[in-house]
């Protein structure tokens, strides 16, 4: 029998533990373009062991809720930032290492206009978004040597709405 987890609303503090949260709350930290438009500066911790950033585009399938969560992921060597191309909110499922596995999955739902930051090495679920184009900016590091280890579980979770 598989176990439930419910997706709950992200926060900066909440996310925490497994990267950043990027939006553009609060106020700009400075107005630039003849005072037209608000620059939120420096928002993500990028960390790469080596190699350089590189920006990609990803092209996911839309998902149905619920999920079954089956596999996750993680890239020992760079953080890996999602940025959505259309204004609109996807599923973020992520986890703290327990002994080079992933502990107990968390889910979160982003609002439209917010992206993440995974932080090098954290526990993920594949990209989920549920509405929308699923057209993604990605922000992560390219280079020599093997960045992805999978985990699969031996019992699927399925992921609900909150």
């Amino acid at each position: 029998m598989s176990e439930t987890i419910v997706i709950t609303p992200i926060t900066a503090e909440g996310f925490a533990p497994f990267g950043d949260l990027l939006d553009c709350a609060g106020a700009p930290d400075k107005l630039i373009n003849q005072g037209k438009c608000g620059r939120y500066h420096d928002r993500a911790s990028l960390d790469f062991t080596d190699g350089r950033a590189g920006l990609s585009l990803f092209k996911a399938e839309l998902r149905r809720l619920p999920l079954t969560l089956d596999m996750m992921e993680r890239h020992p060597q760079g953080s890996q930032a999602f940025i959505p191309m259309s204004h609109d909110a996807f599923v973020v499922i992520c986890a703290e290492d327990a002994g080079n596995r992933p502990g107990k999955p968390r889910a979160y739902l982003t609002e439209p206009g917010q992206a993440i930051n995974f932080h090098r090495n954290t526990w993920h679920g594949v990209l989920t978004p549920i509405s929308g184009s699923g057209l993604f900016a990605v922000v992560d590091r390219i280079g020599a040597g093997e960045n992805l280890e999978e985990h699969w579980f031996d019992t699927a979770y399925q992921v609900v709405e909150g």
